[in-house]
């Protein structure tokens, strides 16, 4: 039997009109909000009834399933009785009002569900008379033309089959597989036996993450809608005991401590006391039972970080000071914490790992920038509070990452960073063997470990490069046996694939600025393409990096090449460049962009009046300030969950982001500050409306905790009051980006029709509108 989510998204977007039959019902009006339980599931549904010149009008969300606005063919209330009437779905609510309720029976396809509605609030965010319909996104991403090999599907339809893991005794295998319906539920497979049993089924919301809590049991987290409020599950490995172990409405949970030697618990942090600081708990996965390990009281100066040893004891914490300012404190004897560093948010010092190694308890692995400009690791007595030695850095780039090995007492494994390509340094016998043994077996790939057994009997090996989306292989170390696992998306054909190349420039200003191009066939046979330039989100501590890119493929796919700059604020680059980009968003970060831009138009691969700009988060703040800050060098832009109006973007923030306020104002700019005021106007799009030249698509998370809807809503409603085309896509099951592979695959459809629309003709110098 079908259930009713899945007949309302199969006739959402075929609805085109509404008519009316109604009888003036005052007491009626409203918003009236309900919840179906449809086959253990829940199914939330809101009528929204308007009297619009004496006549009854009614339409039906369900925000569950991204639906709204769905017209109702017939609203009549008559007697205190309400009918409402959805032909073509096959959908009749008839309910009795009682004060403020509605007592009904819901009606669809044979089924009789009861139904009862409450009088509420409009609780659908944003504005949805904004929203463009289906029916147009779809005539745009018609545009789409053309004898592609590869359609977006190729590109972005999850894999069949994914996130694989080894239990930890390496008996079974787990991975998440795709069924019809692009829901993807989590299996385990017995090696010995082959037999498969599905252990976590995915149903309306998303399982956003799983792993192995212990040989016997897995761990998973949910949140609603992508509003990033992260619940704890767990399942055994039968799919029996299936727990909500954080049932806390609103509450954040972040796992901080997998505990080998406690197979039956997990260090969480959760905001539960209070939203807008985190505190650490330990958690039994059976029982759920929780104790609060330690006590975050200090709103005005929280802790910000815990740092918990294997055996779950808290050694160390990182707590905010004035809210810009951070005081390492240390255990140096147990329970008794005491400041051994006092830090400027802007500083780096923070542990990896202790070293169990050692007979020193207080020996630790930590990464630090206190004395250098590039991020370096050290081996540090924290008791003591000095370097015991320099470890391992790099000229160019922060190191920060490095592996142990548990089964071999700790051993140090590798150090790895991001340079130009992801760059693996062995350091122990055992891993250098390893190492050279991967490589030459894939020898143009980029590999990482992506799991081993706690015997390192067995490993999980992933492939990638700028051309290979990634392909697992197992690794057997007693046999010294590769075998291919999976291939993730085995329609995407290397060979057709484009090449990523990185591209190193000077900025006016004089600094090296780092990035990437990814070049289309067409651009390597001399021909000039148009181009997307695509500004990172972040903007601070973020980077792109070389690798497989299913966006720049996509654009390639159809002639377009792709710009990707490092700018001034990005991460990996040492300090100074990081701190070179704060209190210049939207200016000189903007300025790195467009000397980017004019660097690769004088290597002559692409034509600078066919250029669109794109991004998500402050990628999609870029697109913005782009098309204002200089209107005439894109041809148009897609906004993607970006930042317009910086004033309102403070003040939505989640109540966890609260505490860092005052570094983010350090970040971007601080209104109470007139100069910066008055340069937080100049440089939000909002308010440079009148610049914009060029068309604009924009693309929003109705649930996004980060980037308000508000913020969306506010820049599409300026330029349609100006009388702009602005195709305007929002998606009410999704938050801060598009986790649904539908939504996925709607956007980059509607996208490339876009692209299509506005790059392949002759550029447009006046405003676009209707």
């Amino acid at each position: 039997m079908k259930t009713i989510s899945l007949i309302i998204r199969s006739t959402f977007i075929a609805l085109l009109c509404m008519s009316f039959v109604q009888t003036f019902g005052q007491e009626v009006t409203g918003n009236w909000k309900g919840a179906l339980s449809v086959q253990g599931t829940e199914v939330p549904l809101v009528f929204n009834i308007e009297n619009k010149d004496g006549a009854l009008t009614a339409t039906m969300d369900s925000p569950s399933q991204g639906a709204t606005g769905l017209p109702m063919d017939q609203v009549l209330f008559e007697k205190n009785q309400l009918t409402l009437t959805f032909k073509k779905a096959g959908i009749k609510y008839v309910g009795s009002l009682e004060s403020d309720k509605l007592k009904g029976t819901f009606y669809q396809g044979g089924m009789e569900l009861p139904l009862e509605l409450e009088k509420s609030e409009k609780t659908i965010p944003g504005n949805p008379e904004l929203v463009t319909s289906d029916m147009s996104l779809e005539k745009l991403a018609n545009l789409d033309k053309g004898n592609y090999k590869y359609s977006v599907e190729d590109y972005f339809a999850k894999p069949k089959a994914r996130t694989f893991r080894f239990s930890p005794d390496g008996k079974y295998l787990s991975y998440r597989e795709k069924d019809k319906n692009n829901k993807n539920h989590v299996y385990v497979k017995e090696i010995a036996t082959d037999k498969v049993t599905r252990v976590i089924e995915e149903k309306e919301e998303l399982i956003r993450g799983y792993g192995w809590a212990n040989n016997e049991r897995l761990v998973y987290v949910m949140d609603k809608g992508g509003n990033e409020d992260y619940h704890l599950f767990a399942a055994n490995i039968d799919g029996t005991d299936q727990k909500e172990l954080t049932p806390y409405e609103g509450v954040q949970v972040n796992i901080i401590e997998g505990l080998k030697e406690d197979k039956d618990h997990l260090i969480i942090s959760m905001n539960k006391n209070n939203k807008q600081i985190f505190e650490p708990y330990k958690i039994n996965i059976i029982t759920g039972e929780i104790k609060q390990l330690f006590k975050n009281e200090d709103a005005a100066n929280p802790i910000a970080g815990y740092n918990f040893d294997k055996d779950g004891v808290l050694r160390g914490y990182s707590k905010i000071r004035d809210g810009v300012n951070f005081d390492f404190y240390y255990a140096k004897e147990e329970g008794n914490y005491e400041v051994i560093k006092k830090l400027n948010w802007k500083d780096t010092f923070s542990v990896i790992s202790f070293d169990y190694s050692t007979d020193n308890p207080h020996d630790a692995y930590v990464v630090s920038n206190l004395d250098t400009d590039k991020s370096q690791i050290y081996l540090y007595d924290l008791k003591a509070d000095k370097v015991i030695k320099k470890l391992y850095a790099n000229d160019k780039y922060d190191v920060s990452n490095l592996s142990l090995s548990r089964k071999r007492g700790y051993e140090l494994d590798y150090f790895s960073y991001q340079g130009e390509k992801r760059v693996v340094e062995p350091v122990s016998d055992y891993y250098k063997k390893l190492h050279k043994k991967i490589t030459s077996k894939f020898p143009d790939h980029q590999y990482s470990i992506a799991d081993q057994t706690d015997e390192e009997d067995k490993y999980l090996i992933f492939l990638q490069s700028d051309k290979l989306y990634g392909v697992y292989y197992s690794y057997d170390s007693k046999a010294d046996e590769f075998k291919l696992l999976y291939n993730l998306m085995p329609q995407l054909k290397e060979n057709d694939m484009a090449e990523m190349r990185p591209i190193t420039f000077k900025s006016r200003d004089g600094l090296t600025i780092h990035g990437y191009i990814t070049l289309p066939k067409e651009a390597l046979q001399g021909k000039k393409v148009p181009l997307i330039v695509n500004p990172h989100g972040g903007p601070q501590g973020i980077r792109d990096s070389w690798g497989f890119n299913p966006e720049s493929q996509l654009f390639a796919s159809r002639g377009y090449a792709t710009l990707q700059v490092n700018f001034r604020i990005s991460g990996g680059y040492g300090k100074k460049f990081l701190e070179s980009g704060f209190k210049q968003i939207g200016r000189k970060a903007m300025d790195d962009v467009e000397d980017g831009l004019e660097y690769v138009i004088k290597q002559g691969w692409v034509d600078k009046d066919k250029v669109a700009i794109y991004g998500g988060s402050h990628g999609g703040y870029a697109v913005l300030r782009g098309l204002t800050k200089t209107p005439d060098l894109y041809a148009c832009g897609v906004d993607y969950v970006g930042v317009s109006n910086l004033f309102t973007f403070m003040k939505t923030i989640p109540p966890y982001w609260k505490p860092y306020l005052k570094i983010i104002k350090e970040i971007w700019y601080d209104e109470d500050v007139a100069e910066e005021k008055a340069i937080m106007e100049e440089v939000s799009p909002v308010y440079q409306i009148d610049k914009i030249k060029k068309p604009l698509f924009v693309v929003q998370g109705a649930n996004d905790p980060r980037v308000n809807i508000d913020e969306s809503d506010q820049i599409v409603k300026a330029l349609r009051d100006k009388g702009y085309d602005v195709p305007y896509m929002v998606r009410y099951d999704e938050g801060h980006g598009f986790a649904k592979e539908e939504n996925s695959i709607a956007m980059y459809k509607a996208m490339m029709g876009f692209y299509a629309k506005h790059l392949n003709k002759k550029t447009e110098t006046k405003p676009v509108k209707g």
